[in-house]
């Protein structure tokens, strides 16, 4: 029986998952199936946000293949059909791959004759999977459904997490926006159960924090209606930002095609220590490249200093490579990500990722169209802004380029959270700051809201006391959504126009974005150094 000591008339068949905590139940006498236990405390933080499917014989019964999510057991790991795109493709070829050519070039619909070339062709792929967010998904699904398909032909996801509104708080302003917006999450669910995509409640999470702990795996292609989808690349998979229409095609079983990009490669040297992140190294391309630095092309980073990475600090870099206007970023699969495969339940995944190293890390040799070195033993922690994030400032030089340029210094609010900062390493580490001001009699001099990426996270957090050291900091915890990263915050403290400053671990701070006031100067960082500028009080 499951911890909740449900009673399941029998005979079951096939094994079915209690949705209490996501045991898988034995069925009736006789019938010799295994049973699989995943983790109790993060079925039960996740049972009430998403739909589990139910295992069948089949998938049982093929024991050597790997499922991969918990969500969805009759979905296999593609690795060796990958594997074996991709050695067609390189008798063809006859060189050196980096990374990103063996993720796209192993997902060609026909790798025997497809062109080739860099920067000129058009590629015909076929993604692994599919992920929209509530806001782009509506017409997508209308779309879809006037196909007259009856499923959707590769995994699919919603997401629930760009109609919440930050206003007062985490539960009532989630409250709020499931009685505004219950037309639409009514219509995504129920669209969602009759075409097989799966639905993750509003509360349940930001889109890639969620991809990231369930869905993304080493090798994987995937597209997502979110400019931010690269985030993926954490997990050493190509997560591609796209229009509904793209994932309307791919659901229905269409070719999806990508001008082949050109590959920039990053060398990270040396490795991170102090203050420096993860967030660092982006502010410090973004600066390099700017904003359009990036355009048709695919980030790609190596070196050693890689394994001084977090999965979810890598996760961040990907995810943020959208402001250089690349087509994606990606990192190769190394220990990192196995340590965090491992740590959200998919221990099975990293051990197949292990056999199939030279599929996911590049090739000795492989030429990039340009390299940016990187040594993150000098690193310098980074604040970009304001008004655009290319604007790259070591925090040496905040304060004099700040007075300089005549900036508001008074900083009015410090935000940490979205999408690319909001994983339980983001939380822990401003906690711990957190607690250090609190110890010595501090708080936060500002507003200061802090946004978890997941349930699981926000669960996580409070378990581990960090949610009650934010609110004795003075900090407010938002609902688990996109909230003021794009601009979804009733911010009551100024007039429009006032000129302010903001500082934020988001990704974007473009004119107006975050608060709808174009004189609000947004600044991007760490959210280490938002916490450490919320103490402060000042650039």
């Amino acid at each position: 029986p499951c911890a909740c000591a449900l009673r399941v008339p029998q005979p079951v068949c096939p094994p079915c998952v209690c949705p209490c905590s996501a045991y898988f139940l034995r069925p009736a006498a006789g019938m010799a199936y295994s049973t699989r236990i995943y983790s109790n405390m993060v079925a039960q933080k996740l049972c009430n946000h998403v739909r589990f499917f139910h295992a069948s014989p089949a998938s049982l019964a093929a024991a050597h293949k790997v499922a991969i999510s918990k969500f969805e057991p009759d979905n296999y790991l593609p690795y060796d059909k990958l594997q074996q795109n991709l050695q067609v493709v390189r008798k063809r070829l006859n060189r050196p791959l980096t990374l990103s050519e063996k993720i796209l070039y192993s997902h060609l619909d026909q790798p025997e004759t497809q062109e080739i070339e860099r920067g000129t062709s058009y590629l015909r792929l076929r993604p692994d999977r599919v992920a929209m967010q509530d806001a782009t998904a509506q017409m997508a699904m209308l779309q879809f459904i006037s196909s007259g398909l009856k499923r959707v032909a590769v995994p699919s996801t919603i997401h629930c997490d760009h109609l919440i509104e930050a206003q007062v708080g985490g539960a009532k302003d989630l409250a709020r926006a499931k009685d505004l917006n219950k037309e639409v999450y009514n219509f995504l669910s129920t669209a969602g159960s009759k075409y097989g995509v799966g639905f993750w409640k509003p509360g349940s999470g930001i889109i890639h924090q969620i991809i990231l702990e369930n869905y993304a795996f080493p090798g994987v292609l995937l597209i997502g209606t979110d400019s931010h989808t690269p985030n993926g690349g954490g997990l050493g998979g190509l997560c591609i930002g796209v229009g509904g229409a793209d994932a309307v095609d791919v659901m229905a079983d269409i070719p999806w095609e990508l001008k082949c990009p050109n590959v920039i490669g990053v060398n990270l040297t040396g490795k991170m220590s102090g203050w420096t992140s993860a967030k660092d190294i982006i502010l410090k391309v973004a600066g390099i490249l700017t904003v359009k630095g990036g355009t048709g092309a695919i980030v790609e980073y190596f070196g050693p200093g890689v394994e001084s990475i977090s999965c979810t600090g890598m996760g961040t870099i990907c995810n943020m490579g959208a402001e250089i206007g690349a087509t994606t970023s990606v990192f190769p699969y190394n220990s990192r990500m196995k340590d965090y495969l491992a740590a959200t339940n998919r221990k099975d995944i990293a051990e197949a990722a292990d056999q199939n190293k030279e599929l996911l890390t590049p090739d000795s040799g492989c030429k990039y169209d340009q390299v940016i070195d990187i040594n993150l033993s000098e690193l310098e922690p980074h604040v970009n802004g304001p008004f655009t994030p290319d604007l790259a400032h070591p925090i040496s030089q905040l304060g004099k380029n700040a007075k300089e340029a005549g900036w508001p210094m008074d900083i009015r609010v410090g935000l940490i959270g979205s999408c690319t900062n909001s994983s339980y390493e983001d939380m822990s580490r401003a906690a711990f700051l957190a607690k250090q001001a609190l110890d010595h009699g501090v708080k936060a001099k500002c507003t200061f809201t802090v946004t978890p990426g997941s349930e699981q996270i926000r669960a996580t957090i409070e378990r581990d006391g960090q949610s009650k050291i934010f609110d004795e900091f003075g900090g407010m915890v938002l609902a688990n959504a996109c909230g003021p990263c794009i601009g979804q915050w009733d911010r009551k403290d100024i007039k429009k126009g006032d000129k302010n400053t903001i500082v934020t671990s988001y990704n974007r701070n473009f004119t107006s974005r975050n608060d709808g006031n174009p004189a609000t100067h947004a600044f991007v960082t760490s959210p280490e150094l938002v916490t450490a500028l919320a103490i402060a009080g000042r650039l």
